[in-house]
């Protein structure tokens, strides 16, 4: 029985793995301006034209690249946080994670960018401190002497503490001038706006190391997930695996939200899409998640770029059309 939901679960793997691969064609074939699959094959093996080299490799493939990545990272991340904390509503956005990134970003976007020092650097290390801050702002008001600290405790506070964040955020938006204010906009509705190769040049190694570091560590939270009582019995370092695995979640969801805005639904959703299709076993559901979640966004980015809406919207918009009955469907089956 084990053998074959193990097998069945790679299985999905690999199907899922072709489904990417097979959007991720679709995707560079579509747009405003249409390539045939010849055209777009003949790019690749480097016979295309200048125009056509510039259509897939300078528009289309870096905001591929860049839809894969961030639907990993933030996947991977609430896929995490539902894990530590035992509560499927978990996630970057839930928490407010995904706030507090968003704050850091916009406060050096309105300091900075208008001396053109938009580094692709400094962006997700930024994002990455902004989350950590409401991450432990989170714990620490959540926190009580003597008790455990409640899930459902912490994904309040992170609401709250995420109302607060976006709160300053509208404050500093306000400040801006028109081009900054239109960016700004856009990047908290969901834009994919860092699709250029040095940007993701900066992602792709941040998303993998740290994905290879909770693929890793998938065995800790598959004990954890026996309970906190049962894991130390097994020889678990609770604290030290807690603090890793969140400084972990809260990496991915701090790049992803600096290149690619803010994803709300994304790490919700996937985790529990991924978790009806292969089960608990974190060895198969974090690739799962993985790719759930890069499915998402490279539809919803597809679905903008070919489907013309009367405006250029942002891909966060239609990820939360799609998904949006999901959600209401895993709040009434939680009631």
């Amino acid at each position: 029985m084990k053998l074959s939901r193990n097998t069945r679960g790679i299985s999905i793997i690999l199907l899922l793995v072709v489904l990417t691969l097979l959007v991720a064609v679709l995707s560079m074939n579509v747009g405003k301006m249409n390539l045939s699959p010849l055209e777009v094959f003949k790019v690749i093996i480097g016979e295309g034209t200048s125009k056509q080299n510039l259509i897939v490799f300078d528009f289309r493939l870096p905001r591929i690249v860049l839809s894969i990545l961030v639907g990993i990272g933030m996947g991977i991340s609430g896929c995490i946080m539902q894990s530590l904390l035992k509560n499927d509503m978990a996630s970057p956005g839930t928490l407010g994670i995904s706030s507090g990134s968003g704050l850091f970003v916009l406060m050096y976007i309105t300091l900075f960018a208008s001396e053109g020092l938009l580094s692709p650097i400094l962006l997700p290390g930024l994002a990455f401190a902004g989350g950590l801050t409401a991450a432990f702002l989170i714990f620490m008001f959540a926190f009580r002497p003597g008790r455990d600290i409640s899930p459902t405790g912490l994904i309040l506070t992170g609401v709250a503490m995420g109302s607060g964040y976006s709160a300053l955020s509208l404050m500093l938006t306000l400040r801006l001038d028109k081009q900054q204010y239109d960016f700004a906009l856009r990047w908290q509705a969901g834009d994919l706006w860092g699709d250029d190769w040095s940007y993701i040049m900066v992602l792709l190694p941040w998303v993998l190391i740290i994905c290879f570091y909770v693929f890793y560590r998938s065995n800790t939270l598959n004990t954890l997930n026996l309970g906190n009582q049962t894991a130390s019995g097994l020889g678990v370092a609770i604290k030290r695996e807690f603090i890793g695995l969140t400084i972990a979640a809260v990496a991915l969801a701090s790049g992803s939200v600096a290149l690619g805005g803010n994803f709300f639904f994304v790490g919700m959703v996937s985790p529990h899409l991924a978790r009806k299709l292969v089960g608990p076993n974190h060895k198969l559901l974090l690739p799962t998640t993985a790719l759930v979640g890069a499915l998402v966004i490279l539809i919803a980015d597809t679905l903008t770029r070919t489907i013309s809406f009367g405006a250029d919207i942002p891909t966060g918009i239609i990820i939360t059309i799609l998904v949006t009955p999901y959600f209401l469907y895993l709040l009434s089956k939680a009631s």
